[in-house]
């Protein structure tokens, strides 16, 4: 009986959640019929077309348009106003020319402005513009209205690259060389660009039609100018570009460069034992290689590459079922992987990560015994562990033909991993593999098609040799747009595969051999009103986790969203964003219901002083939480959260003044739990980040985070250990249910950072971050089938805090385009506390931190780029 009302449950709350998703698209439909200025809005402005001037003389880079030549070029004038607010014709004239010979494209361009002191130009490192002007040149190659180049020069002459796709989006960690030069010219400021035709690629065509844009920043008044008008209403950016004529007779050159490095290191941990020195130093060389295939394709590679300097992780106390997904750092996998980054199906982290067998390593060591004269002997314990894998080489191959075919190709290969293990007695060491020699490789194939749309084809494979499983994910993507750019529907379906044993075991793996995913979604995509609903499923065998990431599958989730957006100033606000979202999700198999949601808000910033304030709102029902007591497969166990409701908010000050922050706080209210007599859960939370800015060259950050959950209900941390009497009783006497414990967790991170910027090419940047979080458990429950929970006692204290701290300290100098020192100071510790050692005062933690020992790592690093044709210049 209890199935059938679960059942009907089920199937009532799934038709509770169409009809109002029926209701919410209908009643945005409605709203929209009268109105005729959100329709203006969304329609895309005419398209600009802007004549290059080919050349011949060679044009001197310097910042000052003296040659002739800038006098003859057409002008691209009478930008249009952004933001605040779109619409508005600048006042101010901006006045950009576009040259070209065989190898090079110019830009130049002149903002005039009322004054100097009208021009603010603060320094900052490179792809950061701060508190500055500045001017962007964006460029199609392709003319296919999806992807593109953007390249930006500040006042202070600091360079900004990036790319553009419907992957990757904005992505500022693609880098390329070129060159510029800015000035000061009376109330005016003048840039010149000399962007290379190997920094960017185009086809063979011997008539150019490229896709083409201007940006102009105007700090003081917080103003961003388009010469092709670009409409926040207007789904897409690089859509929305005018054109760039006249490119007659260039070549792609060959585009071949190779960055060699050395770097040292030398790392100091106070062991303090006997036999082990607390210093050590290596040293590494190796390079990074780019070669131009052809017109359309380059090939990227690392041999022996050296990640060392990277900025350290935000190590957290992970309380979830979950595993923590820490941002990529490493420049390699940052840079030019738009395409590989599709579907979602590549977590560059996984490369190099930590070795399969890292954690079985203290189940393979010899244990002690008692011998036969009554004498214990001792096992084997661990001396090195590796976390990490290291890499041998890294390669891409990507790049799009001028039919709009997207192809990507990446291979990694990794060496052996093992860790080493030592005979207490004889002391003997031998080796463990952790982790075989493995290959990673994704190919990718997207087309490009009108309408801001495409298909595109996903393939990650990774195999491992030895008595180990591989692991393959084939995804199929689609994006269809109508042609009035309104209305869209897109999809995708992916199949994870894995064959062969679970490592270091001759069990086959059967658990997720197959599995799929796929999801559908229709929406309206432009105007001031713009709507949703999505569907999809994640099967219970679905794993794409080898190379990709995955929080949880065994999903049926559904949802819809509506947001209506002011574009224009009004009242006292130069916007208004709104969202309404409305989720439902119940689990695969077998078919229960999970939770449902429903949140809102807003975002808009004030005309007179430039605050901006944000509000959000969240409901939920009961929810089911299956993922939490760790129990496969899903559905026999979950855990119960009461229905809760959540307000957030924060508020961001003025970035121009000296003085500026952001503050933000949240509260969520849970329901009582009318099964047992408990306090009602309750979660806190706030932040405050400060920045003060001393000149344009010195700033400082710091920011405080501070969250508290009251009563929560959780999976007791770190599992039972049934060697130790309170544990091995609660199993014995509950030998399938699971122990939940009721606790307070406090976490508090405190961040300081602080950058100099010497000049455009030269910078010194310091971060701290001290991480704390301390869980006291209140009592403990016994979880049983269907959410049933019963007190239990159980007296073993499960207490526990961790902390982390991190010093980075950066040095960088780009002493000539492409080629860097870079020198690093990282200063690391961490501990973890449990039963009586924890403690949730803040100021014992940073104490605690402070006198554990640390590890303190220096390291020099030195890049230089060599490029062919710049070598071939100097030979001829």
């Amino acid at each position: 009986m209890s199935h059938v009302y679960s059942r009907r449950l089920v199937v009532n709350r799934y038709r509770a959640f169409l009809l109002v998703c029926l209701l919410l698209v209908a009643s945005v439909a409605r709203a929209q019929k009268p109105a005729t200025e959100a329709t203006t809005a969304a329609v895309p402005a005419p398209k600009r077309q802007l004549q290059a001037l080919r050349i011949t003389e060679a044009i001197k880079l310097d910042g000052v348009l003296d040659e002739a030549l800038w006098q003859q070029a057409p002008i691209a004038t009478d930008f249009i106003q952004n933001r605040p607010n779109p619409g508005p014709h600048e006042k101010h004239p901006t006045e950009v020319r576009v040259l070209y010979d065989d190898a090079n494209l110019y830009i130049g361009a002149i903002m005039h402005d009322v004054s100097q002191d009208s021009i603010l130009r603060e320094l900052s490192p490179r792809d950061d513009a701060n508190n500055t002007d500045f001017i962007g040149v964006f460029l199609d190659t392709y003319h296919d209205k999806i992807n593109g180049y953007g390249f930006f020069v500040t006042t202070g002459g600091v360079q900004m690259d990036c790319r553009y796709s419907p992957a990757g989006g904005e992505d500022f960690n693609w880098n390329a060389v070129w060159d510029s030069r800015t000035s000061m010219q009376g109330t005016d400021w003048v840039a010149e660009m000399r962007i290379p035709y190997s920094a960017i690629r185009f086809s063979k065509t011997a008539e150019q039609l490229w896709g083409l844009n201007f940006m102009r920043q105007r700090k003081r008044d917080n103003q961003a100018f388009f010469w092709n008008e670009v409409k926040p209403a207007v789904d897409g950016f690089v859509n929305q570009w005018g054109e760039l004529q006249g490119l007659r007779d260039i070549q792609p050159p060959l585009r071949l460069s190779l960055t060699p490095y050395v770097s040292g290191y030398v790392n100091h941990y106070p062991y303090n034992e006997q036999g082990t020195r607390n210093s050590s130093t290596s040293f590494n060389g190796g390079a990074d290689i780019k070669w131009g295939i052809n017109e359309s394709f380059t090939l990227d590679a690392t041999l022996v590459p050296d990640f060392g300097q990277v900025q350290s992780d935000n190590q957290v106390l992970n309380l979830s079922p979950f595993e923590v997904q820490f941002q990529e750092n490493r420049q390699f996998f940052t840079e030019g992987t738009e395409l590989f980054n599709k579907g979602n199906l590549f977590y560059s982290r996984r490369v190099g990560a930590q070795p399969i067998g890292f954690s079985s390593v203290e189940k393979q060591l010899r244990a002690g015994e008692m011998g036969l004269d009554g004498q214990r002997r001792p096992g084997e314990a661990v001396v090195s562990n590796p976390g990490v894998t290291r890499l041998l080489n890294a390669t891409k191959v990507s790049g799009r033909t001028k039919q709009g075919l997207g192809v990507g190709v990446f291979n990694a290969l990794s060496n052996d991993v093992y860790a080493t293990v030592r005979d207490s007695a004889s002391g003997r060491e031998r080796e463990v593999l952790t982790q075989p020699f493995s290959n990673y490789n994704i190919v990718v194939l997207d087309q490009s098609l009108k309408n801001n749309s495409y298909v595109s084809l996903i393939n990650t494979n990774v195999t491992r040799w030895g008595s180990t499983y591989d692991a393959n994910v084939t995804g199929g993507l689609f994006r269809f747009a109508n042609k009035k750019n309104a209305y869209a529907i897109d999809g995708r379906l992916v199949y994870s595969r894995r064959r062969g044993n679970e490592f270091g075991s001759d069990t086959l793996r059967v658990s997720d051999q197959d599995g799929y995913k796929y999801q559908v979604g229709i929406s309206k995509i432009s105007g001031s009103f713009t709507w949703g609903l999505n569907h999809g499923i994640e099967s219970d065998k679905y794993n794409p986790n080898d190379l990709g990431i995955l929080f949880g599958n065994n999903n049926i989730s559904q949802g819809a969203y509506a947001n209506y957006n002011k574009y224009k100033p009004f009242w006292k606000v130069n916007n208004l964003y709104t969202w309404f979202n409305l989720n439902h999700s119940l689990l695969y198999k077998p078919t229960r219901y999970q939770n449902l949601s429903f949140s809102s808000g807003f975002n808009t910033t004030f005309t007179k002083n430039f605050l901006t304030v944000e509000a959000n709102f969240e409901a939920n029902p009961v929810t089911h939480d299956y993922y939490e007591p760790r129990q496969y497969p899903l559905g026999k166990y979950y855990v119960r959260v009461p229905g809760n409701a959540n307000l957030s908010g924060y508020m961001s000050s003025d970035y121009r003044k000296k003085l500026a922050g952001d503050i933000s706080g949240g509260v969520r209210w849970y329901a009582e739990d009318e099964r047992l007599v408990r306090p009602r859960r309750m979660y806190y939370g706030w932040s405050i980040s400060p920045r003060y800015r001393v000149n344009n060259q010195l700033n400082f950050r710091y920011t405080l985070n501070w969250e508290l959950t009251n009563n929560q209900i959780g999976y007791v941390n770190g599992g039972l250990d049934e060697s130790l009497p309170d544990d091995a009783d609660f199993r014995d006497k509950h030998p399938s249910d699971v122990l939940l414990g009721r606790r307070r967790v406090l976490t508090v991170t405190n961040t300081l950072s602080g950058a100099y910027t010497f000049n455009n090419r030269m910078s010194l940047t310091i971060r701290t971050r001290h991480y704390t979080s301390t869980v006291n458990y209140r009592d403990f429950v016994r979880l049983g089938k269907n959410g049933e929970e019963t007190l239990v006692d159980y007296r073993r204290n499960r207490d526990n805090t961790f902390n982390a701290f991190n010093v980075d300290a950066v040095y960088s100098w780009w002493f000539a385009p492409g080629s860097q020192v870079s020198i690093v100071w990282k200063n690391a510790s961490s501990s973890f506390l449990e039963a009586n050692e924890a403690t949730p005062l803040y100021f014992n933690n940073l104490n605690n931190t402070i006198n554990t020992p640390h590890n303190n790592n220096v390291s020099i690093k030195i890049l230089y780029y060599l490029d062919y044709l710049m070598l071939k210049r100097l030979r001829s």
